[in-house]
């Protein structure tokens, strides 16, 4: 039986004790040092984080939602069980119509605790208008990976799956792991366990056009504030390497490449760009440091996304004019004396009850330039909505936001991941808790 080692430095969205296992934990101390960060570094109102028990309890009161002018519908409710609890992650899309994630708890178990370690999972259209609900892994702790969490999976170009795990791996600190599909069946397999040097990965992964694979991790590095590393095939295995270590406070949502190769990220307090130097290492360059409250967003929620022209997109947990967070767009100045510098705009600034509150998710756009997102908390229950920020269009200046959906509890709520769009632009996502069991759903909100 292995034995959970605690880390007095993370707290938890739900419980503000400082201890919390290293693996297979239970929902209430299952962590998140991203949310420490953004609690204890972002200047989150405390009597926030004390009060969300109390909030999610009310929620789950509420049996009526408001009229609304979408709709939402829950694709499936977790039940805890080996099917998988909380998901942390977003979904993934095959092209096919099934989507792809994974859980934080839920499976088969785990050595010396009954939560589970987690699972990834199918779900796919079952044919008479419902959905099925396929496990392909239930993690077991080390040497397995244990407890998925913020890391939705990626798909290489033929058909494997790739994604981390906070804990489990030969030192308990996270893995890297592969599934490949094997019949009516899939295969896992660990490419890389995290040590003590640079540990927790907690984000999203890419793979380049040469099959080398890129995150972040929570910890580690320089200061002890996350990293940017590469994974890189070799000889039959593989190669790790730290290509960056993120500012101070820590905190890391992950990377994203251009077409150019160059690597695009945010940390708890800056946006970064890394470029290939042309001798096999990277040049790094701070692109904007977060001032917070009120001028500005701090906390930085989800991977930056790209659009065509090269502005990068995306949230930050709190600052504002309210505090509750933002959603920012960064373009790159081509002309004058600040050539090769970034400008930053506050494009929506979040207010709690009226449009929603600390997202905890990067954004996605639309062909047309809209953006989509979840927040946290906030919305008319407190437990997250899911937004719209519709792009400026004839005379206008600004952005407009639209709330899409407000979760109630039994619909799910408290969302930790951004929603992905199909070609009709309905709307596919996970929401962490609430549903049927209390465990988490997916949903899908249709315009």
């Amino acid at each position: 039986m292995y034995l959970s080692e605690t880390n007095s430095r993370t707290k938890s969205h739900l419980n503000i004790s400082n201890v919390e296992p290293r693996f297979g934990a239970t929902k209430l101390a299952a962590g998140a040092p991203h949310i420490r960060a953004f609690c204890e570094c972002a200047g989150v109102c405390a009597i926030r984080c004390i009060l969300i028990l109390a909030v999610i309890s009310a929620a789950l009161l509420i049996a009526a939602r408001p009229a609304q002018a979408q709709t939402e519908t829950v694709l499936y409710n977790f039940t805890g069980g080996s099917d998988g609890s909380h998901p942390d992650t977003g979904l993934t899309s095959d092209g096919a119509g099934n989507f792809y994630g994974a859980t934080e708890l839920g499976g088969l178990g785990c050595p010396g605790n009954g939560s589970g370690c987690g699972v990834v999972f199918e779900i796919s259209p079952n044919g008479g208008g419902g959905w099925n609900e396929t496990v392909l892994h239930s993690f077991s702790g080390p040497p397995d990976g244990a407890n998925p969490v913020f890391a939705p999976v990626v798909f290489d170009k033929v058909g494997n799956l790739y994604g981390t795990t906070g804990y489990g791996g030969s030192d308990n600190a996270g893995a890297l792991y592969e599934l490949s599909p094997a019949g009516a069946s899939w295969t896992e397999a660990v490419l890389y366990s995290f040590g003590n040097d640079w540990y927790y990965p907690t984000s999203s992964l890419i793979m380049d056009s040469a099959g080398n694979l890129y995150g972040a991790t929570n910890w580690g590095g320089d200061g002890d504030c996350g990293t940017v590393f590469e994974l890189s095939p070799s000889g039959g295995g593989w190669t790790a390497q730290v290509i960056y270590s993120l500012y101070c406070p820590p905190g890391s949502s992950g990377v994203i490449m251009d077409a150019a190769g160059n690597i695009f990220g945010a940390s708890t307090s800056t946006v970064f760009e890394l470029s290939p130097n042309g001798n096999g290492g990277w040049n790094p360059t701070v692109i904007h440091t977060f001032a917070g409250a009120p001028k500005d967003g701090y906390g930085a929620a989800g991977v930056p996304v790209l659009d065509h022209a090269g502005n990068l997109y995306g949230a930050t947990y709190s600052g504002g004019t309210k505090n509750y967070g933002t959603v920012y767009k960064l373009s790159p100045i081509t002309k004058g004396k600040k050539k090769g510098q970034w400008n930053e705009k506050i494009l929506h600034s979040f207010r709690s009850s009226k449009d929603g509150a600390n997202p905890s998710a990067g954004v996605v756009l639309d062909a047309a330039g809209n953006i989509y997102g979840t927040t946290y908390y906030g919305g008319k229950s407190g437990v997250g909505t899911v937004f719209e920020l519709m792009a400026p269009a004839g005379t206008d200046k600004y952005y407009k936001e639209k709330v899409l959906w407000t979760f109630n509890g039994t619909d799910g709520m408290l969302p930790y991941s951004p929603p992905i769009l199909d070609s009709a632009g309905n709307l596919y996502g996970t929401a962490n808790e609430g549903g049927s069991y209390n465990a988490g759903v997916v949903f899908e909100v249709t315009p």
